[in-house]
């Protein structure tokens, strides 16, 4: 697993193994029909050709194709249309990661970390329409869509920073779930993800909830998977490491469970909860 990357794109593979898909656009739900590609273009300032590379079997065309989703974006903001950059966060979420086609997915992902990336600083009032669509991906079936959620998570905690702690409750409780998700990518996925969301909580302690944390452990810590385990013991050790956080006054909720841990037949488990 290459590491971490220095800006906003994840380090990516040349291509997927699904087979090519066009890119189509179905009803709703409700039966109103979709925006024809060239009409959707021209309203968001992207070219065809984005919007095919966005659905494109190969990362690289993808990624392509997002890096001009990020420019887009920015010259949105600095226009300061925000009408328009609600229809391009719209766009990617529910023409591209809510459709049924697996490439279309993976290509709204990387579009919405994009968008998250140009955002920066200003992008917290975008959170609440782009962290739920990337979050509900990790449980899909498909186990590139999972990976593709991590990476796309991954870039939007990174831009997003101290605005990301409030979506933290949700994206504790789906990386805990991924941490016992049987693709080994996907896992290591998820730990570069889950190292990233704890160097973000750690240094953002004033706007971290850490009642509300210790009623999410209380909730998990008797778990048997030993995954699941090693990942609780870890946010634990974590947050008992930092100074103003006193983890202390919440052991009683967990006591329990660690003490179960003690008798993990996993060795490195049962090191961590006596630690």
């Amino acid at each position: 697993q290459p590491p971490p990357p220095t800006r906003g794109h994840w380090p990516g593979e040349r291509g997927d193994t699904a087979r090519e898909e066009c890119v189509r656009y179905i009803s709703r739900a409700s039966g109103s029909p979709r925006h024809e590609p060239g009409a959707m273009a021209a309203q968001l300032d992207l070219s065809q050709a984005a919007l095919r590379g966005l659905s494109d079997k190969l990362y690289e065309k993808r990624k392509t194709a997002a890096l001009e989703v990020e420019n887009v974006a920015r010259a949105i903001l600095r226009a300061g249309d925000r009408a328009k950059l609600d229809a391009l966060v719209s766009t990617l979420a529910n023409d591209f990661v809510a459709m049924p086609m697996p490439n279309h997915r993976k290509g709204g992902l990387i579009g919405l970390a994009a968008v998250t990336v140009a955002l920066a600083g200003t992008a917290d009032s975008k959170l609440d329409d782009i962290v739920p669509p990337v979050l509900k991906c990790f449980a899909d079936a498909d186990q590139r869509v999972r990976y593709y959620a991590c990476e796309a998570l991954y870039n939007i905690a990174k831009a997003a920073r101290v605005a990301f702690v409030r979506h933290f409750p949700d994206a504790f409780d789906a990386l805990c779930k991924l941490s016992a998700d049987n693709d080994p990518n996907v896992q290591n996925a998820a730990h570069l993800l889950d190292r990233l969301v704890k160097d973000i909580v750690t240094e953002s302690v004033e706007a971290f909830d850490v009642a509300k944390f210790a009623s999410m452990l209380r909730e998990r810590i008797g778990v048997l998977n030993p995954y699941v385990r090693q990942f609780l013991v870890g946010w634990i050790t974590a947050l008992d490491s930092v100074p103003e956080i006193d983890m202390l006054t919440h052991l009683p909720d967990i006591l329990d469970g660690l003490l179960n841990m003690l008798s993990d037949p996993n060795r490195e488990i049962r090191q961590q909860a006596d630690g």
